[in-house]
C-alpha cells in the first residue's frame, strides 16, 4: 500500500526547477519548417578576431533555437554581421586611446567618438547582449520565483500586457533596429525601441537605461525564416527568452542605480 506515497514523492522530484506563479502559455506559432543550415548539437567554434573586442562564445548550437531561429540564419547572424561588427570595431579602435575603454563605456559617451563606434560598437555590443537573451530551454514566461516576473506586473500590470506592449514596439519599430526592455535611472522599467545599431546606454538615445532585454529586428535576423513576417519573428521570439539572464541583469542594474 506505499505505492500512492512512492508515486507522489516521484512527481515532486520530476517537477521542473523553476516553478512559481502559475501562467497561461505563450500563444505563439511554431514558425515554418527550417531553413536548411548546421545540423551540428555543439555550440560553434568562436572565430578568431584581432583587436581588444572578441566576439562571446555562444552557449548553444546553431540549431538549438529551432524552430524559432533557423541554423543557417544564426550562422549567418553570429559569422558574418556580429563578426563584422566586432572586426570594423577593432579596426577603428587599434592603436589609439579607445582600445582601452570597456564598450559599455564607448556606447555612454558615444556622441563624443567617430560614428564607425556608434555604427559597429553599437552592433557589437547589441548582439553580444542578444545571444545572452536566447535559450533553447525557454518557457514563454518567466518563472514566479524570478524578481523580474514581479517587477514586469508592477509595471505593466502583467506578463501578458507587457508581452503584448513588447511586442507591438517590436514590430512597429520601422526599418532596422532593436526593441528593448530596460531599467530606467528612476528604477522603473520600460519599453523602448532604437534605429540602427543604437542602444539605450547611448547618450544619443532618445530614452535611456540599462538594457534587460533585447530584440533584433534588422530583416537579416530574420528573413530567411520569416520573410516580412516581422510580427510571426517577434512572437517566436517569447519562446526562446532566457529570462533568468534577463532576471540576473535586472538585479544587477537595481544595485548599480
Amino acid at each position: 500500500m506505499r505505492t500512492p506515497l512512492i508515486f507522489a514523492i516521484s512527481i515532486v522530484f520530476l517537477l521542473p526547477a523553476c516553478a512559481g506563479k502559475p501562467r497561461s502559455p505563450a500563444t505563439v506559432p511554431d514558425g515554418p519548417p527550417p531553413t536548411a543550415g548546421p545540423t551540428s548539437t555543439q555550440p560553434p567554434p568562436v572565430p578568431a578576431l584581432s583587436g581588444p573586442f572578441q566576439l562571446p562564445a555562444l552557449p548553444y548550437a546553431f540549431s538549438a533555437l529551432e524552430p524559432h531561429i533557423d541554423a543557417r540564419t544564426m550562422q549567418i547572424h553570429y559569422e558574418k554581421h556580429h563578426a563584422g561588427y566586432a572586426k570594423n570595431l577593432n579596426d577603428a579602435v587599434v592603436g589609439g586611446p579607445l582600445a582601452g575603454m570597456a564598450i559599455e563605456d564607448l556606447m555612454r559617451e558615444v556622441s563624443r567618438h567617430p560614428a564607425v563606434i556608434r555604427n559597429h560598437g553599437g552592433g557589437y555590443y547589441n548582439h553580444n547582449l542578444f545571444w545572452k537573451n536566447l535559450t533553447p530551454d525557454g518557457r514563454g514566461h518567466p518563472c514566479g520565483k524570478l524578481e523580474i516576473t514581479a517587477a514586469l506586473d508592477a509595471a505593466f500590470g502583467s506578463f501578458e500586457k507587457f508581452r503584448e506592449a513588447f511586442s507591438a514596439a517590436a514590430a512597429g519599430r520601422f526599418g532596422s533596429g532593436w526593441a528593448w526592455l530596460i531599467l530606467g535611472a528612476d528604477g522603473k522599467l520600460a519599453i523602448t525601441t532604437t534605429p540602427n545599431q543604437d542602444n539605450p546606454l547611448m547618450d544619443v538615445a532618445e530614452t535611456r537605461g540599462v538594457p534587460l532585454l533585447a530584440l533584433d529586428v534588422w530583416e537579416h535576423a530574420y528573413y530567411l525564416h520569416y520573410q516580412n513576417r516581422r510580427a510571426d519573428y517577434v512572437a517566436a521570439f517569447f519562446r526562446i527568452i532566457d529570462w533568468e539572464e534577463v532576471d540576473r541583469r535586472y538585479q544587477a542594474a537595481k544595485k548599480a542605480l
